[in-house]
C-alpha cells in the first residue's frame, strides 16, 4: 500500500522505469498507479476506458493484470490489446477514442527492466504536469475513500483486431500506386512488439521479407538484437544480399538502418535523407527539422547547406514532439533512431520510418547508399558510465573541472554530459576531428564520474 508513504520520484523522461519486481516496476505499484490513472484521467475527460498494450517481456503479464485491476477497481474500464508497438498504441488509442493509452514496455533495455508510459486520449504522451497529478494521487490517502460498488466496478475486454488496424494505417503511409516488388529487406524484429507488425506491412506492399529476431519469449526481447545490436542485422543483409536492413528497439519506436553494403544508416542520416526528400516535394514544413543536443554536428551543418533549419531541445522524442508542435514542424527525432513524422504519428513510430526511407528510395531511384552519401558525420563517441548516486554531474566540483580541462583540449568539436532519462547511467558524448582524441578525452571523463558517482 503507497497512501500515506513518503512521495517518491516516480516519472522520469519516458515514463516510470526500473527493474521488473523491484521498486517502482513491482504489482503493488503498477496497481497504484492504474488507480492514480483511472481518478486523474477519468476526471479530466470524463469518458470511461484506458487501453492498455504492453511488448514481449515475460514481467508484461504481472503488470497488465496489476494495471487493469487498479483502474477496474476505480470504475473505469480497460481495452487489452496485447503485444504491440508504442506507435501502435498511440494510433490505437486515437483510433478507438479512448480516454488514454498505457505502454508496458523499456524500450532498448533488457528483458528484466520494464516501465510504465502513458498516451492520452489525443496519442500524445502525457505532459508533465499530469504526471505530476498522478504521482502525487498515488502517495495520498484520497483514493483510499473512492472504491466504486457493485456495477461501478470497470470491466476489462480485448480488441482482437488492433494490430491489423495499424498494420493497414502504416501501409496506407506509403505512396499510392507504388510497391515494394522486388525490393529484399532484412528486418531485425529484436524480439520484440514488431515481430509480427513490421514483416507483415512490408510483405504486404511486395517486398521480399527476410525476419531475424522474431521469435519472442518473454526473455530474449533486445539480447544481442534490434538498434542497441545492430550487427546480426548487418550480417543477414550481406549474407541474402538485401537492398537494404531495418531493426528496430524491443517497442518498435526506433529503426535504425543498414545499407545494401552493411553500412550502419543512423538517426541523424534518416531524418536528414528524409528532410531533404521531404523538401524537394514541398512537404518540410517551415524547411525546419527539430533534433536534440546529441545530434551530429555534421548533420546540422549539411541541412544547413541544403536550406534546411535544425532547431535543438534536450534528450528525449517527447520534448522533440512538443518543439514541433508549437513550431509547426512535422520532421523531428534522436539520433538513437527515435523519429517523428507528425503528419503520421504522435510519436516515434519505426514501422512509418522504415517505410518513409523505402519511400524516398523509390522516388529517387537511389540505393540507400547512395542517399546516404551525402551526409557527412563528424566522429563521435558515447560513453555509458553506471552511477549508484543520483544528482546532476554539475553538483560534483571534480567533474566539472574534467569537463572544462577536456574543452581545453579539444580544440574543434563538443562535450555534452549528461545523466540518462532511462537508466542510472551517465552518458558522455563527445564529437570532434579525431576518433583517438574524442575517445581518450571521453574516457577519462567517464574514469573521473566513476571515482565520484560510485
Amino acid at each position: 500500500m503507497t497512501a500515506g508513504r513518503k512521495r517518491m520520484k516516480l516519472f522520469g523522461t519516458d515514463g516510470i522505469r526500473g527493474k521488473a519486481n523491484h521498486f517502482p516496476m513491482t504489482g503493488e505499484i503498477a496497481f497504484e498507479v492504474g488507480r492514480a490513472a483511472a481518478y486523474v484521467l477519468g476526471k479530466k475527460h470524463g469518458r470511461n476506458s484506458i487501453l492498455i498494450g504492453k511488448d514481449t517481456r515475460l514481467s508484461g503479464y504481472m503488470l497488465e493484470s496489476a494495471l487493469t485491476s487498479g483502474i477496474c477497481s476505480m470504475g473505469m474500464n480497460v481495452v487489452l490489446v496485447g503485444p504491440m508497438p508504442t506507435p501502435g498504441i498511440a494510433f490505437v488509442t486515437r483510433s478507438l477514442r479512448v480516454d488514454a493509452g498505457v505502454v508496458i514496455s523499456a524500450s532498448h533495455n533488457p528483458y528484466d527492466d520494464n516501465g510504465i508510459k502513458f498516451f492520452s486520449s489525443d496519442g500524445f504522451k502525457l505532459p508533465d504536469s499530469t504526471e505530476n497529478e498522478i504521482e502525487k494521487a498515488i502517495f495520498s490517502a484520497r483514493l483510499e475513500k473512492i472504491r466504486p460498488e457493485g456495477a461501478g466496478i470497470g470491466k476489462a475486454y480485448r480488441v482482437d483486431d488492433a494490430a491489423g488496424r495499424y498494420i493497414e494505417y502504416v501501409k496506407s503511409t506509403f505512396p499510392k500506386g507504388r510497391t515494394l516488388e522486388g525490393i529484399k529487406i532484412v528486418v531485425d524484429c529484436s524480439n520484440g512488439s514488431a515481430y509480427k507488425i513490421t514483416p507483415s506491412v512490408l510483405g504486404e506492399l511486395g517486398a521480399d521479407v527476410i525476419p531475424i529476431n522474431h521469435e519472442p519469449d518473454g526473455i530474449n526481447i533486445n539480447a544481442d538484437c534490434g538498434t542497441a545490436h545492430p550487427e546480426s542485422m548487418q550480417r543477414a543483409v550481406l549474407e541474402h544480399k538485401a537492398d537494404i536492413g531495418i531493426a528496430h528497439d524491443g517497442d518498435a519506436d526506433r529503426t535504425i538502418l543498414c545499407d545494401e553494403r552493411g553500412e550502419i544508416v543512423d538517426g541523424d542520416k534518416i531524418m536528414a535523407l528524409c528532410a531533404l526528400d521531404m523538401k524537394k516535394d514541398g512537404k518540410l514544413k517551415g524547411d525546419t527539422v527539430v533534433a536534440t543536443v546529441m545530434s551530429n554536428i555534421g548533420f546540422e551543418l549539411f541541412l544547413k547547406k541544403s536550406g534546411i533549419k535544425v532547431i535543438r531541445t534536450k534528450v528525449g522524442d517527447r520534448y522533440v514532439v512538443e518543439e514541433m508542435i508549437s513550431r509547426g514542424c512535422n520532421l523531428g527525432g534522436e539520433q538513437s533512431g527515435h523519429i517523428i513524422f507528425l503528419d503520421y504519428n504522435t510519436t516515434g513510430d519505426g514501422p512509418v520510418t522504415a517505410l518513409q526511407v523505402l519511400s524516398a528510395m523509390s522516388r529517387r531511384q537511389k540505393s540507400l547508399s547512395e542517399l546516404a552519401s551525402y551526409i557527412p558525420i563528424y566522429p563521435q563517441v558515447l560513453v555509458n558510465v553506471p552511477v549508484r548516486k543520483h544528482g546532476n554531474t554539475e553538483d560534483f566540483p571534480e567533474i566539472a573541472a574534467a569537463v572544462k580541462k577536456a574543452e581545453k583540449k579539444l580544440k574543434n568539436g563538443r562535450i555534452l554530459v549528461r545523466p540518462s532519462g532511462t537508466e542510472p547511467k551517465i552518458r558522455v558524448m563527445v564529437e570532434g576531428d579525431n576518433m583517438d582524441d574524442i575517445t581518450a578525452i571521453a574516457e577519462e571523463i567517464a574514469e573521473v564520474i566513476k571515482l565520484n558517482m560510485k
